[in-house]
């Protein structure tokens, strides 16, 4: 029996001494029927003339210019016809054995649309990685999280989440996902550029009924903010205006009059923090995130209305409800102590 095909894309973006460094780990992966793409955004450096001397055996893909991750990945991805899409970060570090774990979890179920590994932290091998640890979640006002790490509180990896169970989201840092159903569901959203256009994914395939799974027995380590550092105030803008937008796309009409509001204001008590800490462009960054977030607001609703018709096509089940947090995770952490994820209770 053939194994089905899996198409590792990673897209780079002068990432040259990533793919260097983690390239390598990629090609020793023991999976026959795999193709190992590099899709090149643009990039200033010679990292994609660099792929192509040193390593014979990967594809590329020159985009021409910086797309983005999530626009980036759609166009790349449209040139490359695979059983199984990988997106995976230049900054990822693979053991030999990462990809028949997962796709023997795939193709187990039919109704899982997507699944991610055990991610690690490259360099701190008993930690857990801030952008996915062991599967994410998220709260009833929309804040993500993860197995294993929340917000910025990383646990370390004592096997207590080595079971391989359903999650909310899965990390783009190492997304497996079936690609009939990422094209079906209108891949990631090109307008967010970068960040939690996964999470916007994953949950336009919970509504269809899919499941999206962890995978423990599959182990990368990642070493994460290696794109755009973790205190850039681009990233915040970004991070703070796409949480918007995923929320006004997904969540039900009569549950965002109350919760846009609700995050907003919470958004303001974000930015004053910012400014006690005199992080005076992060706050700055969640100002013009709400006025982006105003700016695209009809063009949002017409993709929600877009996007509640292509799922009611693809539907195979209600909404799946399962890595949502009932409860406010700013009152568990911030409040109530709560760290860990173990320590919640569901």
């Amino acid at each position: 029996m053939n194994e089905p095909s899996v198409a590792v894309v990673i897209l780079n973006f002068n990432g040259k001494s990533f793919l260097e460094q983690f390239l390598p780990s990629v090609l020793a992966t023991d999976y026959s029927n795999s193709t190992i793409y590099v899709a090149d955004n643009g990039s200033s450096d010679d990292s994609l003339a660099f792929v192509q001397e040193t390593f014979t055996t990967v594809k590329t893909l020159d985009l021409k210019e910086n797309w983005g991750f999530a626009e980036g990945y759609n166009k790349a991805l449209k040139q490359i016809t695979a059983d199984y899409y990988v997106l995976l970060n230049s900054d990822v570090e693979v053991t030999n054995n990462w990809i028949h774990p997962m796709v023997e979890l795939l193709e187990s179920d039919r109704t899982i649309a997507a699944a991610q590994p055990l991610i690690r932290m490259h360099g701190h091998e008993h930690l857990f990685e801030y952008a996915g640890a062991a599967g994410g979640w998220i709260d009833k006002l929309g804040y993500p999280f993860c197995r294993g790490r929340i917000f910025d509180e990383l646990e370390e990896d004592k096997g207590q989440y080595s079971d391989t169970t359903e999650v909310f989201w899965a990390t783009g840092a190492a997304l497996f996902i079936r690609a009939e159903l990422y094209h079906n569901l209108g891949g990631l959203d090109g307008d967010f550029f970068a960040h939690m256009e996964e999470i916007d994914l994953c949950w336009r395939l919970k509504r269809a009924g899919y499941k999206i799974m962890v995978c423990p027995e599959s182990v990368v380590y990642h070493v994460g903010g290696g794109t755009l550092p973790k205190t850039n105030p681009r990233k915040t803008f970004l991070n703070f205006r796409n949480s918007l937008i995923t929320l006004a796309k997904n969540e039900p009409a009569s549950k965002l009059l109350w919760l846009i509001p609700t995050r907003l204001a919470l958004d303001g008590v974000a930015g004053v923090k910012f400014v006690k800490e005199g992080k005076l462009k992060d706050c700055w960054a969640i100002i013009r995130a709400h006025f982006a977030f105003y700016g695209s607001f009809l063009k949002t609703m017409k993709k929600r209305r877009i996007f509640k018709e292509v799922l009611e096509i693809h539907r195979i089940a209600p909404l799946n409800k399962i890595g949502i947090f009932q409860k406010s995770i700013l009152v568990q952490f911030f409040l109530r102590g709560k760290k860990h994820f173990s320590d919640l209770q569901r």
